[in-house]
């Protein structure tokens, strides 16, 4: 291989990430320069060194026309070389997920992960700049969930402040190396000539090479015959292309002006029927272009060997014959088949303001692309928008196509600004239109909703959005798609009330109806039906039916999914899987822009902090939520606080658990009947009596909710052992034990262990519940935190005794263990730890 001159830097920090990918530390290397600085020549000796290391290489170049394709830049990164990073039928199960970015990147990064298992790799783009949306957001998820591979993801680009790799080194979160080229030194320009030549560089050239700026690209034409030097590094290289040309038959020379029109990649037969030509007839021009070293032939297609060389044939063909050819272009590929999005480049080269025909096509584009490659689609229809006149009666039509491919890529906020452009001066009609396009993707103002004069039918749907926000009351409508947008409004009512079994059945109700403007999306609807179910004795099923959502569902409604599904994880005790969909889902939330669910997905990660002990983790996670404070408060000894659990907001995860905790009979006496709640309830009731408590206990057993039945189990085994029922008690507790070890809820499984033990029961091995801490605030017994607590709110030992109906000095000695043990020495700063730890502090 030709040495690579004048980057020995940039190679060696590339030589530096790849010895660290071989250790499992995986990074992003961004190769950044202009064109023909040497960036492709930088790439090719990483893989070279990369390969002789044994590792496994993947490379693909990204090319102007791959954003009509679902990852057509990184796709023969995936299957080049002898062991591809994944095989045929994995590629094609990839092609069954294009409309499902989330999933398909997801999958991908298992298959690759897999793939990566033990094996050290160098994954390489060029000219990222180009690559397809689909590749950019895939390389964001597979990148983020990968980071400890062996693996070193290397791109090239051009210089493009904001663009693909821009976002994507915001995104990830490994390593990220930045690689900016500069021009060549002279020394390194003429030992590149040195090694193209073979033999030394005389003056004369010497001279010449001074002119190329640096770039050694234009090195290596000049020394081809291609690059004529002078002040205008363009103009040199096209009057050296012009040279070299000249040297070419006539065909061969149309050949490529007609080439450089289509664009860096071709396909011959296109180039064939523009020049009226069989393809026979061209094969022997075709090899003069490929031997003068313009072209290079990738086997399917065709390409300039270089950017610059296309845009030096480009200037040699007069603006007039390029618009003539653009348009003979787009209308060839649209009479072969090849479709309008494909046409809709050249299309755009030629259109002006008023061309009926192009916008026609560019909206054909948009909408054969949308399903596929939103980001791209969008791009071409606000194309179509822009060459719509200004009372143009098609403008307002074109503008409703604009926001529903704008939502369909899932820029709302791009959406909606576009759509406040088109209000004023729209009619009635188009301003409701608009407006219901938008609402059922993030709910808007009651003012946005309310469209005096609009047609009944579009009325009676922004009233159903108007219920929706809880701006007037649910009534009744006679459009179908009006009436379930009213079914739904009712359903969010009656479960915010607690009456999930009603709500199960107008959320069903409103699923039946058919989708049209304005329609909820079926996956948001369908996830309150399941929550609902789920609360009504069906948790198994409901669980089931998230699960398979999670991988054949619509992908943007991800998040949402994965919040669902934690829920419905720890409600069955699952408390892995539920953390693990938590996770997965804030993970969504970032690649999709879209933090709403967050704090959801955060109520259910404290929770399951709570039962495994992790108290600072919970704390770290309950920001302002009320009813995590109150536990941990709960947890830290504040039993004021179980008061405040009667107050557990209806859609708080496991909401009967917390109440039951509370004593909550009011709370509980008010949810509509469910296993789940009757048991509760009946617990509640039963207060100490043992034998009301084992038939309570079966009522909780088939909700099908472990956490709950082992409280209830708790319940009744404490009150048996209060009885003096011994025979009754300890098993029950056992049980209760026993449960919650397995489901790894640490925390009330020590809880109830104590008592077990208190009571004089011994185990040759008890459940897998780790021991306390040593030091710290976890270290500490419920007695001692109470007793810190008190401390800190000013209590002396004998108020504090007083409050805890104990002696003073057994309050002293619970007051020096927690000196020990926090590692303070005086009241002062326990007070300041504790004003840190809780800020405000808990009782206040």
């Amino acid at each position: 291989m030709v040495p690579l001159r004048g980057r020995s830097e940039e190679l060696g920090k590339l030589l530096d990430a790849l010895r660290a990918a071989a250790n499992g530390r995986a990074s992003l290397a961004v190769v950044s320069g202009e064109p023909g600085i040497g960036k492709s020549a930088l790439l090719a000796a990483a893989v070279e060194q990369a390969e002789r290391q044994g590792f496994l290489v993947a490379t693909a170049v990204a090319h102007q026309t791959d954003n009509i394709s679902p990852l057509a830049s990184l796709a023969p990164a995936l299957r080049s070389g002898t062991e591809p990073l994944i095989d045929t039928d994995q590629f094609l199960e990839l092609a069954g997920l294009n409309t499902q970015p989330l999933w398909l990147a997801e999958r991908l990064a298992d298959l690759i992960g897999r793939r990566l298992a033990g094996v050290r790799a160098l994954i390489v783009l060029d000219d990222a700049q180009w690559a397809d949306p689909l590749t950019a957001f895939v390389l964001r998820v597979v990148i983020d969930r990968l980071p400890a591979a062996q693996v070193l993801w290397l791109l090239a680009t051009r210089p493009s402040p904001g663009g693909t790799t821009d976002q994507l080194v915001q995104a990830v979160n490994v390593p990220v190396q930045g690689l900016p080229l500069a021009p060549l030194t002279t020394e390194a320009i003429q030992d590149l000539a040195a090694d193209r030549l073979n033999h030394a560089v005389d003056p004369s050239l010497a001279v010449q090479l001074a002119g190329v700026q640096g770039i050694p690209f234009l090195a290596e034409q000049l020394i081809a015959g291609l690059y004529l030097s002078d002040n205008d590094l363009s103009a040199g290289l096209v009057e050296g292309v012009r040279r070299r040309t000249a040297e070419l038959s006539e065909t061969s020379r149309e050949l490529v002006r007609t080439a450089a029109v289509f664009g860096s990649e071709f396909r011959l037969e296109d180039v064939a029927v523009l020049m009226a030509a069989p393809v026979a007839r061209l094969a022997a021009p075709l090899e003069e272009a490929i031997q003068a070293g313009l072209l290079a032939d990738g086997g399917s297609v065709l390409r300039f060997r270089h950017e610059l060389l296309r845009s030096a044939a480009l200037a040699d063909v007069p603006p007039s014959a390029q618009r003539a050819l653009h348009g003979a272009i787009a209308d060839q590929l649209m009479a072969a088949g090849r479709g309008a999005a494909a046409a809709a480049p050249h299309v755009l080269a030629v259109a002006q303001p008023g061309d009926v025909a192009a916008v026609a096509t560019l909206r054909e584009a948009a909408r054969d692309l949308v399903a596929t490659m939103s980001t791209t689609a969008a791009e071409v229809i606000q194309q179509a928008f822009a060459l719509t006149p200004v009372g143009d009666p098609l403008r307002a039509e074109v503008g409703v196509d604009v926001v529903s491919v704008l939502l369909a890529a899932w820029q709302y906020d791009r959406a909606k600004a576009f759509a406040d452009e088109l209000l004023p001066g729209a009619t009635a009609d188009l301003q409701a239109t608009l407006r219901l396009q938008l609402a059922p993707f993030r709910r808007l103002e009651l003012h946005e909703l309310t469209v005096p004069g609009a047609a009944p039918q579009l009325a009676e749907r922004l009233a159903g959005h108007r219920a929706l926000i809880g701006a007037e009351d649910p009534s009744d409508a006679t459009d179908p798609i009006a009436q379930s947008l009213q079914q739904v409004a009712a359903a969010e009512r009656a479960r915010a009330a607690g009456r999930f079994g009603d709500a199960r059945e107008l959320y069903a109700a409103a699923r039946t109806a058919p989708v049209g403007l304005g329609s909820l999306p079926a996956s948001q609807v369908e996830v309150g039906e399941l929550y609902c179910r789920a609360e009504t004795d069906d948790l198994p099923a409901s669980l089931e039916r998230v699960r398979e959502l999670m991988t054949a569902g619509d992908s943007w409604a991800a998040p949402q999914l994965a919040v669902l599904r934690a829920r419905l994880e720890y409600a069955s005790g699952n408390l892995q899987e539920a953390e693990d969909a938590a996770q997965s889902g804030l993970r969504w939330m970032d690649q999709l822009q879209d933090h709403t669910l967050a704090p959801a997905a955060d109520q259910v990660l404290a929770l399951i902090a709570l039962l495994r002990g992790h108290l600072s983790q919970a704390r770290k996670l309950a920001a302002n939520d009320p009813t995590i404070n109150a536990l941990l408060a709960v947890a830290d000894g504040d039993l004021h606080a179980v008061e405040r659990l009667a107050a557990t907001p209806h859609d708080f995860p496991e909401r009967i658990g917390i109440l039951l905790q509370a004593d909550a009979r009011p709370e509980l006496e008010a949810l509509q009947p469910s296993a789940a709640s009757r048991g509760a309830l009946a617990i509640v009731a039963a207060g100490n009596d043992v034998g009301q408590l084992a038939a309570a206990v079966e009522v909780v057993r088939t909700a099908h909710r472990p956490l709950l039945v082992a409280q209830a189990e708790e319940r009744y085994g404490r009150a048996a052992l209060e009885a003096g029922d011994r025979p009754t008690g300890v098993p029950a507790l056992e049980r209760a034990l026993d449960s919650l070890a397995a489901l790894g809820a640490t925390a009330p499984a020590g809880r109830i262990q104590s008592v077990l033990q208190a009571a004089g029961v011994r185990r040759r091995r008890w459940a897998a519940v780790p021991p306390r801490a040593q030091e710290g605030w976890e270290s500490l017994t419920p007695m001692e935190r109470r007793v810190a607590l008190l401390v800190a709110d000013g209590h002396t030992n004998r108020s504090a005794a007083a409050e805890l109906v104990v002696s003073a000095s057994t309050v002293g000695t619970h007051l020096r263990a927690v000196f020990g043990k926090l590692g303070v020495n005086s009241r002062v700063q326990l007070t300041r730890l504790v004003l840190e730890r809780f800020a405000p502090p808990p009782n206040a």
